[in-house]
């Protein structure tokens, strides 16, 4: 399987080098991150937005090797909060975040992280939206949860994200179905052994399905991070049989992956949340998007073929 290579070379500086100084690189990146800055990136809320979708919003930058760097990540949040609000959208444009980037892995990095993440879901319930904290590597998870849930105790409206995955996604699910939550379920983007999670790619769907009619079964708000078509019609119908309309749930998908699927759900009726990435290190987030699905590498190495 390719996937496992190329989570693993998202982790080589060597690969990162190359990879960064080919020319066809910058033009397929932007299919998936279409902005560096914080400027560039507004009209591409601005027209997803008037488009009737949604969006959540994600600073890339995972290697945080200094407090100092997760202080500038925690900055750079703040600063597309203060964009945010000169366009008034509510919850129509959310952020996620990666606790990494706030200096989880640093030493103390649980405190740190959580007194970094504290300013940014603060300033974004001030202009009446929130934010989701995106799972990463299951070393992670547990510190992950224990600040969602200490978050939660002043904004209840703050998400997390669940892998399907992983073997203990099913309990993590049934505790985190309760009134008030925001839970987006995805299949995951890790190399994770095989001690924690699923490796084959039918496991993974079956327990997405199991973790999906968990949290449309219980009293939270599912989000459903997935651009399978057939997992769109299965959560629709587990929507249904759990008695939920469009507005209880809502569907995400990347950024630059399905988009006439996005206008689509839109147009239905359905919440359409576009998960769109922006900055300059965008690397590791790139690579983990060419390992998800095949056609995303087939369409990076068609252009490095195709292009002179």
């Amino acid at each position: 399987m390719l996937g496992p290579v190329i989570l693993a070379a998202s982790h080589s500086d060597r690969l990162r080098r190359v990879v960064s100084a080919a020319p066809v690189t910058k033009p397929v990146v932007n299919r998936f991150i279409p902005g560096e800055s914080v400027d560039q990136i507004v009209p591409i809320i601005v027209d997803a937005t008037s488009k009737g979708l949604e969006l959540t919003m994600d600073v890339v930058g995972e290697d945080i090797t200094t407090p100092e760097q997760a202080a500038a990540a925690r900055d750079a949040y703040l600063e597309l909060i203060e964009h945010l609000k000169a366009l008034d959208l509510g919850t129509r444009a959310e952020m996620s975040v990666k606790l990494s980037m706030f200096g989880q892995a640093l030493e103390g990095g649980h405190e740190l992280a959580l007194s970094n993440v504290r300013p940014v879901v603060e300033a974004a319930a001030a202009i009446g939206t929130t934010v989701t904290l995106d799972a990463e590597d299951h070393t992670t998870l547990d510190s992950m949860f224990a600040i969602h849930e200490e978050l939660r105790k002043d904004f209840p409206q703050t998400g997390c994200v669940i892998q399907a995955y992983l073997f203990r996604t099913e309990d993590d699910a049934r505790r985190l179905a309760a009134a008030g939550s925001r839970v987006r379920v995805v299949k995951g983007a890790y190399k994770e052994p095989a001690s924690v999670a699923y490796q084959e790619k039918p496991e993974i769907d079956k327990a997405y399905i199991r973790v999906l009619r968990i949290l449309m079964e219980g009293d939270g708000y599912p989000m459903v991070g997935s651009h399978d078509p057939r997992i769109v019609e299965i959560a629709q119908e587990l929507a249904r049989r759990a008695g939920r309309k469009p507005g209880d749930f809502e569907f995400q998908m990347l950024y630059g992956i399905r988009t006439e699927e996005h206008v689509r759900l839109a147009r239905e009726g359905h919440r359409m949340r576009v998960y769109t990435a922006y900055g300059t290190d965008w690397y590791g987030y790139f690579m983990r998007r060419l390992a998800e699905k095949p056609a995303n590498l087939l369409f990076f190495l068609r252009s490095v073929l195709t292009k002179n």
